[in-house]
C-alpha cells in the first residue's frame, strides 16, 4: 500500500498552542483525520453513535467535501443528527482543510444560525482539532502568530480564520450576504414548522431569498449544500426537484459521474419503504436508526397523524388540497345488526406491492365496517396464514379473492388452510379483475368514503395502510403504492354490483 505523505513540518511547527507537532506514535492518527471526514468525525466528536445510516450519510458529506459532488440535497427525518453533520463539522472540517475558503451556513432563523456558529467555534477550539489542523485557528485561540488577530473577526454568527482569508458566516432565512464571496453554502432546514411551509407566502419568500441572494452570491467553483427535513412538496427542496437536473444515485460509482450542473439528491426515510440500494440497503419495513427510533415507536407517530409523518420522516410530501380522500368516519361500536361479514383479497401485482386483505361487516344500513387487515409485503407463505388467522377470527363467510397474478392459487391455499382447521363456513369466490385500476380508484372515491367506516383506533393499528390511504394522491403517478384505495374500491364494487347486475351510485341505480 502506498505511504501516505505527512503535512511537512516546518508548515505546522509553533502553529497552535505554542507546540510543535511532531511526527511520532500519533501522527499517523491526525494525518488519516485530514484526509478523511470520516476519520475527522471520530476524533473530534468521539461520542458519535454510529448507525449505518450515519456512515451512509458521512460518506455522503465527505464525498461533498472532496469536491467530487458539486450540489447535493439530502432529506433526512427529525431528530437523526443531519445538522451536527452539515451545519457543524462538516464546516469545521471544510475550513481545516483550506482556511482560505469562505463558507455560509443558513437556518430557518437567526437564532437557530447563531447556535451552530457556537458549535463550530466549538470544535475549532478543541485540542484534537488543534492537532488535525494547526494552521487553521479563531481569534482568542492561544498560539501562533498574534499579528492577524486585530482584522479577525469572532461573533457567533461570523468568525475568520486567523491571518486567513476563509472563515463562516452563520445567517437566518432571509438574512443579507452582501459583499461576502461564498465559496460552500449548506442550507439547514429554512422552514421551522408545518405552519410556516403550509404559507405559500413564506415559501415564496424562501424561494426568492434562495434565488436573489444565496445563489448571487457563488461562482463556478462554489458548492452547495441543502439538508432539510420535507414539509411540502412546493418547500426548497421540492421545487428544486422541479426545475433543477437532479440525480438520484443508487451506487456510490455513481457519485464521480454526476458533473458539475447536475444535483445529487439522496433521501433517507425513517422507515424503509423504497427498493434497497447501496447507498441504504436496508430492507423494506427497517428503521433507519433503530437504536434510537425503533420501527413500534415510528409506526405509533405515523398512526398519529400519517400525513405529516410521511413528510417528516418519509420525505413524501402531501398537499392536502391533493389527496383523494376528503376523510374517513370511524366507529366506536359496530352496529346491532349486521347483514354478513365478508373479506376482499388482493395479492400483490409486482414485486414492489403489497398484499392486501381486509375484512368488514355489512350492516343494515349498507355502511361496510371494516373489522380486521392484513397489509403486508411478507411471502405468500406466511401471509397465507395471517390470511387464513383473520378470516376465522372475524367470522367471514365469504371472501372475495382477486384471481390476478397468482391470487387464484394464493385463495385455495387460504381455503385449504382453513378446512384443515374444520371451519367450513367461508365461502370462497375467485374472481378476475379486468378494470382499469386507475379508472376504478378515482371513479368510486366518493363513494369509498361514504360507504366506508373504520375503527376509532385504526391509524394506530394498521398505520402502514392509513398512510397510504390517507395520503393518496389524486394524481395517480405521484402515488408509490395503491393496494389500500385499490381494495376498498373492490369492496365498494362488490357491494354495490350484486349477481343481479345493477350497479348504485351515489343513490341511484343504473342498470
Amino acid at each position: 500500500m502506498k505511504e501516505e505523505k505527512s503535512i511537512p513540518k516546518k508548515k505546522i511547527e509553533g502553529t497552535r498552542r505554542n507546540e510543535t507537532l511532531v511526527v511520532g506514535r500519533d501522527e499517523p492518527r491526525w494525518e488519516r483525520a485530514r484526509r478523511s471526514f470520516r476519520e475527522f468525525v471520530g476524533e473530534v466528536a468521539p461520542d458519535m453513535e454510529w448507525s449505518p445510516f450515519h456512515e451512509a450519510y458521512y460518506r455522503l458529506l465527505g464525498e461533498f467535501a472532496e469536491g467530487r459532488i458539486r450540489r447535493m440535497m439530502v432529506c433526512v427525518p427529525p431528530q437523526h443528527g443531519k445538522s451536527r453533520g452539515a451545519a457543524v463539522l462538516l464546516p469545521a472540517f471544510l475550513l481545516g482543510r483550506n482556511p482560505d475558503r469562505r463558507l455560509a451556513v443558513a437556518s430557518y432563523s437567526f437564532a437557530l444560525a447563531g447556535r451552530f456558529g457556537r458549535e463550530v467555534q466549538r470544535v475549532m477550539e478543541g485540542e484534537a482539532y488543534g492537532r488535525i489542523f494547526p494552521w487553521t485557528r479563531l481569534k482568542g485561540v492561544p498560539g501562533g502568530d498574534r499579528r492577524g488577530e486585530r482584522t479577525a473577526r469572532r461573533t457567533l454568527q461570523e468568525f475568520d480564520c486567523v491571518g486567513r482569508e476563509g472563515g463562516v458566516r452563520m445567517v437566518g432565512r432571509a438574512g443579507s450576504l452582501t459583499g461576502n464571496r461564498v465559496d460552500v453554502m449548506v442550507t439547514d432546514d429554512l422552514y421551522k414548522n408545518m405552519l410556516e411551509a403550509n404559507s405559500p407566502r413564506v415559501r415564496e419568500r424562501v424561494w426568492e431569498w434562495y434565488q436573489a441572494v444565496v445563489r448571487t452570491r457563488l461562482h463556478d467553483g462554489a458548492q452547495e449544500l441543502v439538508v432539510s427535513t420535507r414539509w411540502h412538496e412546493e418547500d426548497l427542496i421540492g421545487r428544486m426537484m422541479r426545475v433543477e437536473r437532479v440525480v438520484v444515485p443508487t451506487r456510490w460509482e455513481q457519485i464521480g459521474g454526476v458533473g458539475t450542473e447536475r444535483w445529487v439528491a439522496v433521501v433517507f426515510e425513517a422507515i424503509k419503504s423504497s427498493p434497497s440500494t447501496q447507498i441504504d440497503p436496508r430492507e423494506r419495513g427497517e428503521a433507519l436508526w433503530p437504536q434510537r427510533h425503533s420501527v413500534g415507536w415510528l409506526r405509533q407517530r405515523r398512526g398519529t397523524e400519517p400525513v405529516l409523518f410521511e413528510a417528516l420522516f418519509q420525505g413524501n410530501p402531501v398537499v392536502r388540497e391533493g389527496l383523494l380522500y376528503g376523510g374517513f368516519e370511524t366507529y366506536a361500536r359496530l352496529p346491532e345488526r349486521i347483514v354478513r361479514r365478508a373479506n376482499y383479497t388482493d395479492t400483490a401485482d409486482t414485486g414492489g406491492d403489497r398484499l392486501c386483505s381486509i375484512c368488514y361487516a355489512v350492516g343494515a344500513d349498507g355502511v361496510c365496517y371494516v373489522t380486521g387487515v392484513v397489509y403486508s409485503e411478507e411471502p405468500m407463505e406466511r401471509t397465507e396464514r395471517e390470511v387464513a388467522e383473520m378470516l376465522a377470527r372475524e367470522g367471514t363467510t365469504v371472501a372475495y379473492i382477486e384471481s390476478n397474478n397468482g391470487g387464484r392459487g394464493f385463495g385455495r391455499a387460504v381455503e385449504r388452510r382453513l378446512r384443515e382447521e374444520g371451519m367450513r363456513g367461508c365461502t370462497f369466490r375467485m374472481f378476475h379483475q379486468a378494470g382499469n385500476k386507475e379508472s376504478r380508484i378515482l371513479t368510486y372515491a366518493p363513494t369509498v368514503e361514504r360507504m366506508i367506516r373504520f375503527p376509532e383506533d385504526w391509524q394506530r393499528r394498521w398505520p402502514e395502510l392509513a398512510a397510504e390511504v390517507v395520503g393518496f394522491r389524486r394524481v395517480f403517478r405521484a402515488n408509490a403504492h395503491d393496494d389500500g384505495p385499490d381494495v376498498l374500491t373492490g369492496i365498494v364494487e362488490t357491494e354495490l354490483e350484486p349477481k343481479r347486475g345493477r350497479l348504485r351510485i351515489g343513490g341511484f341505480a343504473k342498470e
